[in-house]
C-alpha cells in the first residue's frame, strides 16, 4: 500500500497525470514518491521522445529545430511548468543577496522578476538547442530519455539528506526521506541503462560509451552544488529547489552529450 500511495504521490506531484492522490499522506509515503521520481522521470520522457521522432517524421530534414523545441515542450506540458517555476523562483530568490528568511520571501512573491525569467528563456533555448545537436548525431531519443530521468535522479538525491528550510511545505514533507540505497541503485542502473542505449547508436565508440556516464555523474555533481549553495542561502530544501534541480541536471546531461558527440 505503501508503494502504491507513493507511486500515486509521485505522478499527482511531478506530472499532469489524471491520476487521484493517496489516501495516506505522511513522510515515509512521500519518501517512496521521490524513490520513484526517476520512474516518473522516464515516463514523462516518453511522449517527448514520442513527439520527438514523429514529429521529425513528419517534417522530414527541413525543420530540425521545431521536432526539438515540441519535445521540450511536451515536457513543459507534463509539469504543468512547475520545475520551470522553480528556477524562476530560486535564481529570483538567489539574486536577492538576502537572508535565508529573506530569500524565501523572495521565492514566494507570485511575480517572476527579470532574472527568473531569463533563467527560465535560456534554460529552455539550451535544451533546444543541445537536443537538436543530439539529434543531428542520431543520438536524440537516448540524450532525451537520459536527461530526463537524471533530472529527476537529482530529486531523489536530494531528498536523501538535505534538510529542509521550513517546517513546512514540500520541502519538509520529503526532505530525509529517501534511503541511500536507492539513490546507489537508481545512479547504478541508469549509468547501465545509458551505456546499453549508446551500444545501438551508430559508430560506438569508447568515448562514446563513456559520455553518457560522464554527463550523468556531471549533472548529479552541480545539482549537488546546487543544493549546498541552496541550504546556505535558503535555509534548506523547499519544492522550488527541487525543481531548480530537475532544470540544471536535464540541461547538464542534454549540453554534456551534445558536447561529446561534436
Amino acid at each position: 500500500m505503501r508503494s502504491s500511495d507513493g507511486l500515486r504521490l509521485a505522478l499527482t506531484t511531478l506530472t499532469v497525470a489524471p491520476v487521484r492522490g493517496p489516501a495516506h499522506l505522511d513522510r515515509p509515503t512521500a519518501g517512496r514518491a521521490m524513490e520513484l521520481a526517476p520512474l516518473v522521470g522516464l515516463l514523462l520522457a516518453l511522449p517527448a521522445t514520442a513527439v520527438l521522432v514523429g514529429s521529425r517524421l513528419l517534417l522530414g530534414d527541413g525543420l530540425p529545430l521545431l521536432p526539438c523545441a515540441l519535445a521540450v515542450a511536451v515536457l513543459a506540458l507534463g509539469t504543468r511548468g512547475l520545475h520551470l517555476d522553480g528556477l524562476a523562483d530560486l535564481t529570483d530568490g538567489l539574486a536577492s543577496y538576502r537572508d535565508p528568511a529573506g530569500t524565501r520571501a523572495v521565492m514566494k512573491a507570485p511575480d517572476v522578476g527579470p532574472l527568473g525569467v531569463a533563467a527560465v528563456v535560456l534554460t529552455l533555448l539550451v535544451q533546444v538547442a543541445a537536443l537538436l545537436s543530439c539529434v543531428q548525431y542520431g543520438r536524440g531519443t537516448e540524450s532525451l530519455l537520459l536527461a530526463v530521468a537524471t533530472g529527476r535522479l537529482a530529486v531523489t538525491a536530494a531528498c536523501r539528506a538535505t534538510p529542509p528550510a521550513t517546517p513546512d511545505g514540500l520541502g519538509a514533507l520529503v526532505a530525509t526521506t529517501v534511503r541511500r540505497g536507492v539513490v546507489v541503485a537508481w545512479t547504478m542502473g541508469l549509468l547501465a541503462g545509458a551505456v546499453g542505449l549508446a551500444q545501438l547508436g551508430p559508430g560506438t565508440t569508447l568515448a562514446g560509451l563513456l559520455l553518457p556516464v560522464t554527463a550523468v555523474l556531471l549533472a548529479l555533481a552541480l545539482s549537488r552544488g546546487l543544493r549546498t549553495h541552496a541550504v546556505r542561502r535558503v535555509g534548506g530544501l523547499t519544492g522550488d529547489v527541487l525543481g531548480a534541480l530537475v532544470e540544471l541536471a536535464t540541461t547538464v546531461v542534454l549540453v554534456v552529450s551534445a558536447a561529446g558527440l561534436g
